[in-house]
């Protein structure tokens, strides 16, 4: 079977593969990305870099660093924090982006960071968006993050893969926001949750870089780890044209310290552009790719939308809303999926000698300083101000509930961002909705949810298939000196499907700092089940159901279980969130759908905890799974979990490493 593109771009940044491996989803890798992106939280990333005894990056020109969260806040506190990162970076010799020069996303497309063909990371869910560009961009966790300043690497898990077919061809007035508010509102079942999207169809040709990043960047609200565009002609045609622009531009906006040579930009060239174009072919998926899903939805059936409100799941027609004489209060143009060139031209041409209507705040702020440049430039900038809107600095603001313009207790509030869940943008009393630039503009222009589109309404037309993947036949895994070749354990079984961490580890103990290891493993499962501890003995392997670990953050979800003896876990599938912070705590957790769903066809759900007295053998050297005289095939646990699960987490691993 073939590689999809996740697998080939995963495939070329792994480090430490058995020779002639080819990467699949399931499979546990050691990664190397092109560079790491950490933009205010970079405070936050610096202690836990220092805590593991590291003193200097492993690769300067990995690390990225951007100030643009919370710019509009002058205070001494803040602006000391900035000062902190600032002299850290300059320090450690990395590429650093001070406050006003944009939003941390915006400026790896725009300075080629987020190069076609590449991993690239970021601590911030939104590193979705460099998929736009044919990127493999993923986000990371703040300790990862630390791993990769310090060793260069990282761990990294392959997402099952979903395609998603665009066919057809979008009427006019339909932009890449209504065509991700339309995924997100009509596959709002969870179907791509924890996958990676790879975009194909024949309806890619018609949308520009500017729409697939809008497209890429909201998979995060779709529930997707990343949503990959192909590297086509549209997308070196767009690099060509960038690559002229800073050609012309000189290196102004490159950091210093950066590895510029002879007054070349050092990433957006014509080399590395002819390097790319040589290497295309090879950047294409298989013919005989294997995909976990498929979806199909055909772009001529999208119309304007509005997603809300307070979540993504959530649309109807602009139509539909306008009928209902929905009034606004605030709206806004900001933010990383939508605030660019062409996205501020659009509301501009809305707008432009005209006035926003009484009793509306219209906030508008660029993706970045170089966006607002160049529509101030062509006269779209001035057009929004005459209109009445409010200029922010380029930056994030208002989109994570920061400075200026939120919503107040019983506002509702139209945005062209990526993310309206409830309280977000301000108040948990107000209500949020979502849409395009030209919407949002029109919206603020009539002081209610509007837009002048004049297409026949339609319902959407989309399907969705869900494939299982014919047997390979088990692969072949280097085993590592402690970590085990086999290993045996009775199966305790956990029906409940989205288990949350909440009922794994309570919220209560979450800051109580001095719970001893004997201590989480006592209340664990408490939530979910009192009798859990009285009923499972150390060695046991615990088999829950499928989205397990949802819910918040907490690694104590994690470290109770391995605390109280459990080996692993089998899930039928499990929040990354919930896997990461395990592995990161050398505790591992394997996807095995079709052993959950024989379990729990045996073993049902009248019982919350079930002890099944019958014991499963895991050969982790040939990938497979024996329970009840049948052998199921697993993701290789390769390397780089098993030096996590012996030398007992990351921050050992990176320790061991310096």
């Amino acid at each position: 079977m073939g590689q999809n593109l996740v697998e080939k771009i995963a495939q070329k940044f792994a480090v430490g593969l058995d020779e002639e491996q080819l990467v699949s989803s399931g499979d546990f890798l050691s990664i190397k990305p092109q560079h790491v992106m950490t933009h205010d939280n970079t405070g936050a990333v610096i202690p836990k870099f220092k805590s593991i005894g590291a003193t200097k990056f492993a690769n300067p020109r990995q690390v990225v660093h951007t100030l643009d969260h919370n710019i509009q806040d002058k205070g001494e506190k803040n602006l000391a924090k900035y000062k902190k990162i600032e002299n850290f970076s300059k320090s450690m010799g990395n590429d650093f982006y001070p406050a006003g020069r944009g939003i941390g996303h915006q400026i790896m497309v725009e300075e080629g960071y987020a190069w076609p063909g590449t991993i690239v990371v970021a601590s911030d869910s939104h590193s979705n968006m460099y998929g736009g560009l044919g990127v493999l961009g993923t986000p990371i966790v703040r300790t990862d993050a630390a791993a990769i300043w310090a060793t260069g690497r990282t761990w990294w898990q392959v997402p099952p893969v979903a395609k998603v077919n665009l066919i057809g061809k979008m009427k006019p007035g339909v932009r890449g926001k209504d065509v991700i508010i339309a995924l997100c509102g009509y596959f709002n079942n969870d179907e791509v949750l924890n996958h990676i999207v790879e975009f194909s169809g024949d309806g890619i040709k018609d949308l520009d870089v500017d729409q697939r990043l809008t497209i890429a960047n909201m998979t995060t609200e779709w529930g997707a780890l990343g949503g990959l565009f192909p590297i086509d002609e549209v997308t070196t045609s767009w690099l060509e044209k960038r690559i002229e622009y800073v050609k012309a531009r000189g290196l102004a906006g490159v950091p210093s310290d950066s590895d510029s040579k002879d007054g070349e930009h050092p990433r957006m060239n014509a080399n590395r552009l002819t390097q790319l174009k040589d290497e295309m072919y090879s950047l294409q998926p298989d013919a005989d790719a294997f995909y976990a899903k498929e979806l199909t939805i055909d772009l001529s059936t999208v119309v304007p939308y509005v997603s809300g409100p307070n979540t993504v799941k959530v649309m109807n027609s602009v139509k539909e809303l306008e009928a209902k004489e929905m009034k606004i209060h605030k709206a806004y143009l900001v933010s990383c999926v939508n605030s660019r060139l062409d996205d501020i031209h659009e509301a501009a041409e809305v707008l432009r000698g005209k006035k926003i209507a009484d009793g509306v705040e219209f906030y508008v702020a660029a993706a970045s300083s170089e966006v607002q440049a160049e529509s101030e430039k062509n006269g779209d900038w001035q057009a929004l101000i005459d209109a009445g809107a409010k200029p922010l600095p380029p930056g994030c603001g208002p989109c994570i509930g920061l400075g200026t313009g939120l919503l107040e207790d019983g506002e509702v509030g139209i945005s062209a961002t990526n993310r309206n869940f409830k309280g977000r943008m301000g108040s948990p009393n107000a209500e949020a909705y979502l849409a395009s630039p030209a919407v949002v503009a029109a919206s603020a222009l009539a002081g209610k949810i509007s837009f002048d589109w004049d297409n026949p309404q339609s319902e959407i037309t989309g399907s969705v298939t869900t494939n299982k993947k014919k047997s390979g036949g088990a692969k072949s895994v280097k085993i590592i000196e402690g970590f085990p070749e086999k290993l045996e354990g009775e199966l305790v079984w956990c029906h409940q499907d989205n288990m949350n961490t909440d009922g794994i580890y309570p919220g209560k103990y979450t800051y109580v700092d001095d719970m001893t290891p004997e201590d989480q493993a006592r209340v664990v499962m408490e939530n979910y089940d009192p009798e859990f501890g009285k009923v499972v003995n150390e060695g046991d392997i615990l088999v829950g159901g499928f989205n397990f670990g949802t819910g918040s953050s907490r690694e104590q979800a994690a470290t109770a279980l391995k605390y109280r003896g459990i080996t692993l876990v089998i899930a039928g599938s499990a929040s990354a969130t919930y896997t990461r912070n395990a592995l990161n705590n050398g505790f591992l957790v394997i996807e095995l759908p079709e052993l959950v769903e024989d379990i729990n066809a045996e073993y049902g759900s009248d019982k919350l905890t079930v002890k099944t007295g019958k014991k499963a053998v895991i050969d982790f050297k040939n990938s497979k799974i024996a329970f009840n005289d049948k052998e199921y095939e697993m993701g290789s646990v390769g390397v780089a979990a098993q030096e996590l699960v012996v030398e007992g987490g990351l921050e050992k691993w990176v320790s061991n490493r310096l």
